[in-house]
């Protein structure tokens, strides 16, 4: 049996992250319990993937500098997700327009170094392929 199948309303995470946010998927004729499926591109900031609060990453230019102006002590600041590549691995057998579906397995890194995981799919029943 596979991985569950991601959908809008998933609940997603990131590593540098302060709160939890709502995935929402692209979207596209294919329903999956009600909800449209995510596929591994939908990775757009702000329409996809939104903000996850405060970010912590040093990484992160605005942290940085905040950090740097509260002389060394960490200073989170507003996260703007920047994703530059698709979700992975997603299915290998369950395909939305061709593009392969993401699962509750997959992740993907924000360019600030953070890491993005599903933490509730948003299927409950239903697994690709």
């Amino acid at each position: 049996m596979g991985a569950p199948l991601v959908t809008s309303t998933a609940m997603i995470k990131c590593s540098f992250g302060a709160a939890p946010a709502t995935l929402n998927a692209t979207p596209r004729p294919v329903m999956v319990e009600e909800k449209p499926i995510a596929a591994i591109t939908d990775i757009a900031p702000g329409l996809n993937i939104p903000p996850f609060g405060l970010c912590s990453s040093l990484a992160n230019p605005t942290v940085a500098a905040a950090t740097s102006a509260a002389m060394g002590a960490l200073t989170p600041m507003p996260c703007v997700p920047a994703v530059a590549a698709p979700w992975q691995p997603g299915s290998p057998t369950t395909m939305v327009g061709g593009i392969p579906a993401l699962t509750a397995n997959s992740m993907c890194n924000c360019v600030w170094g953070g890491v993005i995981n599903v933490a509730m799919p948003g299927a409950l029943r239903t697994t690709a392929g």
